[in-house]
């Protein structure tokens, strides 16, 4: 990330967000609950979140709460919409997101 430390001097980020004003940011290793820090790939250049569940390599987590039928931002565009309440620093996937792509489909 052009040598912009996230997490004091010589840490790497624990989690990426594409744009400022994205609900949702990407693990960039295996997260455990508690303090972690990352940064947006456009946008502000450090944010904090503590994580309430574990969060695996390349998956998400929320960076805001995110009411049930609320779109899930990411990439600054909708990508998904919360099927029941998602508090900050939630675990997201399948469980409690359905796919903007396939919203409507009945699968």
């Amino acid at each position: 990330m052009g040598g912009t430390s996230h997490r004091g001097a010589g840490r790497e980020p624990d989690f990426l967000a594409h744009h400022e004003g994205d609900k949702v940011a990407v693990a960039v290793r295996d997260l455990s609950p508690g303090a972690a820090e990352g940064g947006y790939l456009k946008g502000a250049s450090s944010v904090a979140v503590e994580l309430r569940s574990e969060v695996p390599l390349g998956h998400k987590f929320t960076l805001v709460d995110i009411a049930e039928g609320e779109d899930v931002v990411e990439y600054g565009v909708r990508v998904a919409v919360a099927t029941k309440p998602i508090a900050k620093g939630e675990y997201v996937h399948v469980h409690n997101v359905r796919s903007a792509r396939w919203l409507n489909s009945v699968a």
